[in-house]
């Protein structure tokens, strides 16, 4: 007959070995996927993460699944606390054997540090209780407090994050001075970024004459700098489309993109500006067969971006005002700098900022003097008028190189020194056409010689969702300088005098008074003609084309008509 005590001990062996077995598989999984199977060493967390003097908490229970490491066991067990040398079988049998006897469990002995737990006395205890299925084990628990908490989901790799997030912590009392901040990166590396930021605004505050102190210029920064591009990426929602990444990984990737803007364009950009375009880029990018076909489609008949999408970027803008800084063509004609005065005179009205833009074909001409005589007078002409400017130069196409920096802009100023012709193949080559199609924002046409005086404005509208946006910046700059209105709406077979209705009822619905409303009959350019001869118009405000690109192409449109005889500044909506 089989001693009771021999069965239970060779059980215990058994359950030993399937242990085991357990280990070897966990470890090389671990290997094959590179995550890790280690059990997180105490000391090495302690360094790490600047933890205090533990203080007993007494016993309780805790969950299994939270103890991630041990002081002095750690190389002995995987994560799951599964044996990893068979040299730990006697121990481990004995222990084992004890339970199984009903001689019972000892509590354990752990600090708990944030979330999770490491085993100062009582590794086989925790192996064994694992491998019985248990969820909770007794422990005599002694907490150690952290300045960054710990998870039980945490890694290595994890941890190297969390020990360089408490060291960056170490250096500014962050958490102490803004206690609910949370700046955890899983780019480990991009700490120094943070606090190079922090002393570069503290040297800005100093050059304004605000000398401050190290714990005041952490404050600033969190509050001035960090906490403003915070609350823009939480605005735009771009969270969701990095899963994986914290909030301060965004603010990572914010201020490299913007870097790396403000280095392509030759231009200082708005924070909000650099969020957007994390978004954008991330949104629009074309995808599988929708983004190769969008690729097959000619510039010229692509249809550029929705009405109204220029406004998702306004949005976001915290300048108080639709049009803050303006992207200026210069080509150096004097016609362009006649121009310049004009909009210089517009920008002095809200201390708007000019983006000049002069764009060569070859590369020979970018250091030109010819180029550097035109950045210099427009430069020097905006400091003369107290109006914030700045310049680039950039080879390639002028068509596109205005569309691509247009999206870092709230208005683009060209030169009408070239309008569309009335013929198919000029229209096709047309430069300015093709701006008016794909430009992501609102165009200001100044013919040349044109002043820019906008007393009296005219809105064109046709109830279409361009005409729309034509509708809400003239309600804009009627309601922010003391302008005449006047609306025309043309019937036609596609546009009802109820159009004219709308518009009414919108601007009254906004505090628009005293506007002129005419209703005329077509043809549609002659008549949007006739009404600013009529009211003396020196200003017009009208949506885009109409037509889609390749209809537009064959017949033209009331904008080419428009362009080629109105003498004055007009407005470009999408």
């Amino acid at each position: 007959m089989s001693n009771p005590g021999t069965v239970v001990y060779n059980t215990a062996v058994e359950d030993f070995k399937r242990a085991r077995r357990s280990a070897a598989m966990q470890q090389m999984m671990a290997r094959l996927t590179g995550e890790s199977a280690d059990l997180l060493a105490y000391d090495d967390v302690c360094q790490f993460v600047k933890s205090s003097d533990g203080v007993k908490q007494g016993m309780r229970e805790i969950p299994l699944d939270a103890i991630v490491g041990s002081v002095g066991r750690f190389q002995d067990f995987t994560r799951t606390f599964w044996p990893k040398n068979d040299s730990d079988e006697e121990r481990w049998v004995r222990v084992k054997t004890a339970v199984n006897q009903m001689v019972g469990m000892p509590p354990i002995d752990v600090y708990k540090v944030g979330d999770v737990y490491f085993v100062i006395d009582g590794n086989h205890r925790v192996s064994i209780a694992r491998q019985l299925g248990s969820d909770t084990i007794t422990a005599r628990v002694t907490e150690v407090k952290l300045r960054v908490p710990l998870s039980p989901d945490d890694d290595p790799d994890e941890l190297i994050c969390k020990a360089r997030y408490a060291e960056f912590l170490e250096k500014t009392n962050l958490d102490i001075l803004r206690p609910d901040a949370n700046l955890l990166l899983t780019f480990c590396g991009q700490y120094q970024l943070l606090l190079d930021q922090i002393e570069a605004h503290a040297e800005l505050l100093a050059q304004k004459g605000e000398p401050v102190d190290e714990a005041t210029a952490v404050c600033r920064w969190y509050d001035q700098v960090y906490e403003p591009v915070l609350r823009h990426i939480q605005a735009q929602g771009i969270m969701r489309l990095f899963p994986e990444r914290t909030s301060a990984d965004m603010y990572i990737l914010f201020s490299e993109r913007r870097a790396e803007l403000e280095t392509n364009l030759g231009w200082e950009i708005e924070p909000e500006t650099a969020v957007l375009q994390i978004a954008t880029d991330e949104v629009a990018r074309p995808k599988g067969i929708a983004g190769w076909l969008q690729s097959l489609v000619p510039l010229e008949l692509s249809e550029g971006p929705p009405p109204g999408h220029w406004r998702a970027f306004q949005a976001t803008r915290t300048m108080g005002r639709l049009f803050a800084d303006y992207l200026v063509g210069i080509r150096g004609s004097e016609t362009d700098w006649l121009m310049l005065d004009e909009i210089i005179k517009l920008a002095q009205r809200d201390n708007d900022r000019l983006l000049g833009l002069h764009v060569v074909r070859q590369e020979d001409q970018l250091l030109s003097v010819a180029t550097a005589e035109i950045r210099e007078r427009f430069l020097e002409t905006c400091a003369a008028a107290g109006i914030a400017a700045e310049f680039a130069v950039e080879l390639g196409s002028v068509r596109e190189t205005i569309i691509r920096r247009a999206a870092f802009a709230d208005l683009v100023v060209l030169n009408l020194a070239h309008p569309p012709g009335p013929q198919p193949r000029e229209r096709l080559g047309n430069r300015f056409n093709q701006l008016v199609q794909r430009c992501p924002r609102p165009i200001l046409a100044v013919p040349s010689q044109a002043e820019i005086t906008m007393d009296r404005a005219l809105l064109s509208y046709d109830g279409s969702p361009k005409a729309d946006e034509a509708l809400f910046v003239a309600t804009y700059l009627a309601s922010r300088w003391p302008l005449t209105l006047t609306v025309v709406t043309v019937e036609t077979e596609y546009t009802s005098r109820e159009a004219l209705t709308r518009a009414r009822d919108y601007l009254t619905e906004h505090g628009i008074q005293n506007v002129n409303y005419v209703l005329r009959q077509m043809p549609i350019a002659e008549a949007v003609l006739e009404t600013a001869v009529e009211y003396e118009i020196d200003y017009l405000i009208m949506g885009g084309f109409g037509f889609r690109p390749m209809m537009h192409l064959m017949l033209g449109s009331t904008v080419d008509t428009i362009l080629r005889r109105f003498k004055h500044p007009i407005l470009i909506c999408r």
